[in-house]
């Protein structure tokens, strides 16, 4: 490297020879003056990112005004407006959605809790080791793989429908207890991959540096491989939880009043489908800063894990 050019990296970084900051004077105040080349690096990445916001938002309005001119110019639009979108519905049905939204929000941090603690089990049941365990792993795989690949609509009538009709003494019949356990049945099966994915992308490593310091196989487990195990699997299983908000709404088919089934209610009286509008509305407005928490939470560990912050 020449001379002129190490002293213009020195300028650039504001550093010495020996790599100490002499930004600082003899007083203590800061002289570092940027070089006229970082000043117009600095005014060409932020007259770029201007451009970029304008270009993107110019594409964003003019997509959304050639939609608008589509949708309100199809000659069907009066009716559909009337049918879907109708204010006085709305302000009719949005008291009672709301209300029935109590019974899902209710139900997603119920069964978002059994669903967690049930995938946990299932997800060690299947990487336990040893011959004697045969049993455990063949059991959880055989439910894993059942209720993955049962669509959830046909799981939720098989529970509603078909418990009540054995007339077993003790078994409740309230719908939404059984829509319930139809939710954690299924999504169980699924938070059990996502786990099993958690624990078996601790390096083996982990597990032989433990035993070498006198942990047991289920102290290894507890102590070093599900707290590396849960952490790096954060960002999908909220994921799965914002599908189960999505589908507590499938319990109004066994004629459980929430948000979905108020809205059914008031679509039937008056034959007109705003109220369902109005549902799912309600739905997004939950899902969006769930989803946005989720995207938040995954860029933060991909940011530690690059620095090298998280193992």
């Amino acid at each position: 490297m020449t001379s002129s050019n190490t002293v213009r990296m020195t300028k650039d970084e504001g550093e010495g020879e020996n790599g100490n900051d002499d930004r600082l004077g003899a007083g203590g105040e800061d002289t570092y003056t940027p070089s006229a080349r970082r000043i117009a690096r600095e005014r060409y990445k932020r007259a770029r990112a201007r451009r970029a916001t304008a270009v993107a938002a110019l594409s964003t309005l003019v997509t959304g005004v050639v939609l608008f001119l589509v949708i309100t110019g199809s000659p069907g639009w009066q009716r559909t407006r009337e049918t879907f979108f109708s204010a006085e519905y709305a302000r009719m049905a949005l008291p009672k959605v709301l209300d029935g939204l109590l019974l899902n929000l209710r139900l997603l941090a119920i069964c978002g809790v059994c669903v967690l603690l049930l995938g946990l089990l299932l997800a060690v049941a299947r990487t336990l080791r040893g011959p004697v365990f045969f049993p455990v792993r063949a059991l959880a795989t055989a439910y894993t793989d059942f209720f993955r690949g049962l669509p959830l609509i046909i799981c939720l009538l098989m529970v509603v429908f078909g418990v009540p009709a054995l007339r077993l003494e003790g078994v409740t019949t309230d719908p939404v207890l059984l829509g319930g356990t139809a939710l954690v049945l299924t999504y169980s099966a699924y938070v059990a991959e996502v786990f099993r994915a958690g624990i078996e992308s601790v390096h083996p490593s982990q597990r032989a540096a433990a035993r070498s310091l006198g942990l047991s196989s289920a102290k290894t487990l507890r102590y070093v491989v599900l707290p590396q195990a849960v952490r790096r699997v954060v960002p999908p299983l909220l994921n799965d939880l914002v599908s189960l908000q999505k589908d507590t709404g499938l319990v109004s088919i066994a004629g459980a009043v929430d948000a979905v089934y108020a809205a059914q209610i008031i679509a039937g009286k008056y034959f007109n489908y705003t109220p369902y509008v109005v549902a799912g509305l309600v739905f997004v407005a939950l899902t969006i800063p769930m989803t946005r928490f989720t995207d938040w939470v995954t860029a933060r560990m991909d940011r530690r894990r690059a620095q090298g912050g998280t193992v």
